[in-house]
């Protein structure tokens, strides 16, 4: 196993967790960063509970996830089981953080005015945000590409 494939699975994993960061310190009530108004956050506590903590959760789950795609304990599972996944949620998370890209690039450049409801929204949490994702794509692209191109190991049935 090369150390670039190991980069990209442990830059995959931090990308997981840095999504699910903020999540933990939402959850805790620290709404640092948050990215809708007050008034946007969930009175039913369930509701709260499903999109701070499920959503931390479920990155910890995903930095796991991506773990496996090359660290050995991942060889208990079948590998179309990690290649299925990986490549369409590496895809889709890389182009919305490099879509973000563009439409700042275009803003800045004066070639799209920006929507007050877009001019609104932005933020320099969406600096963090969309960095995360973009780099959290294409390291789990990267990892599903070396997975897939790695022999397959001897069946010993």
């Amino acid at each position: 196993m090369s150390g670039a494939e190991r980069t990209a699975g442990w830059l995959a994993a931090a990308g997981a967790l840095a999504y699910g960061l903020p999540h933990a310190w939402w959850g805790l009530g620290i709404m640092y960063g948050y990215p809708g108004s007050p008034d946007t956050i969930p009175d039913v506590a369930w509701q709260r509970a499903v999109g701070f903590w499920g959503m931390g959760l479920a990155s910890v789950g995903a930095a796991f996830f991506a773990l496996a795609l090359f660290q050995p304990w991942g060889r208990l599972f079948p590998r179309w089981l990690l290649l299925v996944p990986a490549w369409p949620a590496g895809l889709a998370l890389g182009l919305w953080g490099l879509g973000y890209g563009y439409l700042r690039f275009f803003i800045a450049t004066g070639r799209v005015e920006p929507s007050a409801e877009v001019a609104k929204a932005t933020s320099l949490w969406n600096y963090y945000w969309y960095p995360v994702f973009l780099i959290w794509g294409v390291s789990l692209v990267v990892s599903a590409w070396y997975l897939q191109r790695r022999p397959r190991a001897p069946r010993t049935d």
